[in-house]
């Protein structure tokens, strides 16, 4: 099957205006994406898919692809499907625009998802995590399963509540905490159904676009990844990300 990714960027973020163009040791953020997903196996082709001539400006002349898109399409997947709504292929990778260090391998484990069950139309992946830092962070989603690896809800609250949880106490029977990787991979016939939804209430309390995919019955294929990344969410994040650049870390 054709594999197309397809990296969303905004350049008015909220809470980090311009982030797709952050300096990372001398290359855009934006490049950094797309010159690791290019190294996916199973992608034959990689885009930005962006509203700002700037970012655009820059992938291209980084050597990358890039289309335009309008600048009020509600989330990323709308964007991903805007761009490829004219393309011949079978699916598509949504890969955040804000994961510099993602590994390939990640990319491609997702696709594997779809490949591999031919009844499954939108896939991401999770990763076990036991930091409360991370657990507590409002910008690290959570994701609670079923027993076959299905998502149940994504949030920005820790899920599960921890009942009887002891402050300050041993912990000997805490439940799995779960953080989503902001990585999906959609059959573009599914995509285009999600791009016909109008947003939903928990979509729109959260600001995650894959509650839109839940309230409206539909279900999210999961598989555990081993690789971990850094969302570049605020100037701190970046810092670390040149650090790891600066160090070699960042190398497959």
């Amino acid at each position: 099957m054709d594999v197309v990714a397809i990296i969303p960027a905004r350049y008015g973020s909220s809470r980090f205006p311009g982030k797709p163009l952050i300096d990372l040791e001398g290359v855009p953020m934006i490049c950094r994406v797309v010159r690791r997903v290019r190294k996916a196996r199973l992608v034959s082709r990689v885009i930005v898919a962006t509203d700002d001539e700037r970012i655009s400006d820059a992938v291209r002349k980084d050597g990358g692809e890039a289309v335009m898109t309008p600048p009020g399409l509600p989330s990323g997947s709308d964007r991903v499907f805007f761009a490829a709504r004219d393309m011949d292929c079978d699916i598509l990778a949504n890969v955040q625009g804000d994961e510099p260090l993602i590994d390939p391998r990640q990319v491609d484990q997702a696709v594997r998802l779809l490949l591999d069950d031919s009844e499954a139309e939108v896939g991401t992946l999770v990763r076990k995590m036991t930091d409360t830092t991370r657990i507590l962070n409002p910008n690290t989603v959570k994701v609670v399963l079923d027993k076959d690896g299905r998502a149940l809800y994504f949030s920005r609250s820790p899920i599960p509540f921890f009942r009887d949880a002891v402050p300050g106490g041993p912990q000997t029977d805490h439940p799995v905490y779960y953080m989503h990787i902001g990585l999906y991979v959609y059959r573009k016939s599914f995509l285009a159904r999600y791009a016909q939804w109008e947003q939903t209430p928990l979509e729109r309390a959260e600001r995650l676009e894959q509650l839109r995919i839940l309230e409206n019955g539909a279900s999210i294929r999961t598989a555990e990844t081993a690789y971990e990344s850094i969302c570049v969410d605020t100037p701190a994040d970046a810092e670390q990300v040149r650090s790891m650049i600066r160090s070699g870390k960042e190398k497959d």
